[in-house]
């Protein structure tokens, strides 16, 4: 998912002297489906295949008269001239380290993917260990996985080709930089996990798919395999397999001291899990089914001994840490060490023998030190109201490190002493962003049920309440994803060209633990969509914008955020920026991973499930003759996350549905190609992109 930006004012209406004319997009009338007795008509269905050569034509066509449009404005390449000064800044990744060496990526500014660089001390200049940009000519192979061996030798990496979420692993020499002979396929949502020895591997994959089917076919089965190194794929040993359960995803790594193999077993994107385990040391040790309740989250954090420590919302919506003993397994052998507070418990690591504790306070990180007792040693001081990550290491580390953000301050990391609870600058990136004349505030808007949703405004001191700023509103609502304060170059830009930034945290995200999740969830879906109608009136209830002056944006279920609310309230937007997004909620279930988000959204196969998705699904609810908001939807030829399918088919029926006034707003689609749900985005494809959508935004709602 990705941020974006808006612009401002001009009544949306008379921007072109003729309407657009779209392309020809045929319906097939035959095509419905029956469900529980009611008749959905679906007339764009061919769209969903990728490779037919008529799906194939419509995408040129339909980006023939986008790219026309966005290069009829006349502020488009300032922007894009702009986007590329400010994004080239040298930015550094947290580093880590494993047998002896320290590693981290570095991008020197506008290299389309970091690079990867070793050292054996961070006070030494780092080496260059590989470089994804040599591995395409266009820069679209991104590194997705990273992992040294115990002993620092070795290194299994992961890529992706054109954004897929499918990876390819192959294993360097570290010392010589070259590659061995391992080549390993047809891998998604896996990381690699070595053996002690660090003699070979543990990883998942699933079933080869069907010739053509890569992008769209359901992935089922995932399986655990050990790789031994400098052996082919073919001879990979299957390590853990649930045939009888092909919807579980199935997670294996090895613990610190190589004593267990653990499998975290979820199902689809459920924030509920399950969790196994196998003893390394004996030859025929069974798996050892210990949480297998699916009664909560259980995320493992580390192991002393037959000791094992837990992150976890069982009966604390908020969350907890408790301790299993393997030897005495009953629930009533559990410890609780840190109980359930009043601000979400987020995450925790254990590093130098601490709890290393990261809460959210309203969408704002807070971190604390506990011993492994769950005895307090203090509250760790950050350096400012925003968001950190990292804060990861091993428990006899000394130090860690971790990343400050902020809606106005880029990326700085920090050492920290876990000893002292010291922090100490150690890389600041040098931003051609100046960000005194910006302040941030948190307000709490009312929901149409009384709820109060929290949401960050970020603008220019002295912004004049008068209803004519330009104005984002961003959300994504779902899948226990908590929003806080990032930074990011496209939203410095929108800032300086004068734009009100508006953040909000809605049900269904992970900001206040799991109710909140739950709150926004299947026959609650609902809600989602009332939290962000209800910030969108309070922008202009409290003059900051108006209908005319502000757009949305969200991606992927985001994009669904965007769908949904455009259909739900048209005259609420001067525009829409739906990115990548899940439109067509009866059919999501039938590609790729989408099964996977039965656990939020629910399912069409479910009748009174289908009641609430045919309610808000944006694709079905679009009507027309409706003067709809200006709409750029985008999506990417290679996503297999969310398939482009969700996006042109809404497209068709918004171009379908549009008022066919002769100032109606455009409703246009942009396709990326070679590109993918987002991760590993070439960095050239991300500055073209984003200036597309603050030219079209500057365009439609007449930014001066």
């Amino acid at each position: 998912m990705k941020t974006s930006l808006l612009f401002a004012l001009m009544p949306a209406l008379a921007l072109a002297a003729e309407p657009l004319k779209y392309p020809a997009t045929r319906q097939d009338d035959k095509v419905s489906d029956d469900y529980f007795g009611t008749k959905i008509a679906d007339p764009y269905r061919w769209l969903e295949d990728d490779n037919s050569e008529e799906t194939k034509a419509w995408v040129k066509a339909q980006n023939e008269v986008t790219f026309g449009f966005l290069k009829a404005i006349p502020k488009r390449d300032e922007i894009r001239d702009r986007l590329q000064k400010a994004w080239n800044y040298e930015r550094t990744g947290i580093p880590f380290e494993e047998g002896g060496k320290w590693f981290l990526t570095r991008n020197s500014g506008l290299q389309n993917q970091g690079v990867l660089f070793v050292t054996d001390s961070l006070d030494q200049e780092a080496r260059e260990l590989l470089d994804p940009n040599k591995l395409s000519k266009d820069g679209t192979t991104s590194l997705t996985e990273t992992a040294p061996s115990k002993d620092g030798k070795l290194l299994v990496y992961g890529v992706s080709k054109a954004g897929s979420d499918w990876q390819e692993f192959r294993v360097k020499d570290i010392a010589t930089g070259k590659d061995k002979d391992d080549l390993l396929e047809w891998i998604k949502f896996s990381g690699a996990s070595w053996a002690k020895d660090s003699s070979g591997f543990y990883y998942s994959r699933f079933p080869k798919p069907k010739e053509g089917a890569a992008l769209t076919e359901a992935n089922k089965n995932q399986t655990v395999y050990f790789h031994k190194l400098g052996t082919p794929q073919s001879d990979d040993k299957l390590i853990y397999a649930r045939p009888d359960q092909p919807d579980w995803g199935l997670h294996a790594s090895v613990t610190e001291d190589g004593a267990y193999l653990i499998y975290t077993v979820t199902h689809g994107t459920d924030p509920k899990n399950r969790f196994f385990y196998q003893e390394l040391g004996k030859p025929d040790a069974k798996v050892v089914e210990l949480l297998n309740d699916f009664d909560a989250s259980y995320s493992f954090i580390d192991n002393i001994g037959s000791t094992f420590y837990f992150h976890t919302d069982l009966k604390a919506p908020r969350y907890r840490v408790i301790a299993i003993d393997l030897t005495k397994p009953a629930r009533d052998q559990w410890r609780e060490l840190i109980p359930e507070g009043e601000d979400k418990l987020d995450t925790v690591t254990c590093v130098g023998g601490q709890f290393l504790c990261k809460t959210l306070k309203d969408a704002r990180s807070a971190m604390t030190a506990y011993d492994l007792e769950g005895k307090k040693i203090r509250d760790i001081e950050l350096p400012g109201i925003g968001t950190v990550g990292g804060f990861g290491g091993k428990r006899e580390d000394k130090s860690t490190h971790y990343v400050f953000t902020s809606f106005t301050t880029p990326g700085a990391i920090y050492r920290y002493d876990v000893a002292s609870g010291k922090s100490t600058l150690w890389k600041q990136p040098k931003v051609d962003f100046d960000a005194s004349p910006y302040e941030t505030k948190q307000v709490f808007v009312k929901s149409k049920d009384g709820t109060k949703v929290p949401m960050f405004l970020v603008y220019k001191k002295g912004l004049k309440l008068d209803g004519n700023n330009a104005t984002l509103l961003y959300g994504y609502g779902g899948f226990d994803i908590s929003l806080t304060p990032n930074f990011s170059i496209g939203r410095a830009i929108w800032l300086e060209l004068g734009g009100v930034y508006a953040l909000a945290n809605l049900r269904g995200g992970g900001e206040y633990g799991a109710d909140w999740h739950l709150a926004g969830t299947k026959l609650r879906k609902q809600n989602v969509f009332d939290d962000f109608i209800a910030c969108a009136e309070w922008l202009q209830t409290e003059k900051y914008t108006s209908s005319k002056k502000l757009a949305i944006m969200g991606g992927s279920n985001g994009g669904l955020l965007v769908g949904a609310c455009m259909a739900q309230r048209p005259e609420l937007y001067g525009a829409a920026l739906p990115a990548v997004g899940v439109m067509d909620m009866l059919r999501f279930h039938k590609f790729t991973i989408g099964w996977a988000w039965k656990s939020d959204y629910g399912s069409s196969e479910n009748a009174d499930e289908f009641k609430a998705i045919v309610a808000y699904s944006p694709l079905h609810n679009l009507k027309p003759g409706t003067r709809y908001p200006a709409t750029m939807v985008t999506t990417a030829d290679h996503d297999d996350r969310v398939v482009p399918a969700h996006s042109f088919k809404f497209a068709a029926r918004l171009q379908e549905s549009q008022s066919k006034d002769a100032d109606a707003p455009p409703v246009l689609i942009r396709i990326e190609t070679s590109a993918g749900h987002g991760a590993g985005t070439a960095l050239t494809k991300v500055i073209e992109e984003t200036a597309d959508e603050w030219a079209f935004l500057w365009k439609v709602l007449g930014m001066e």
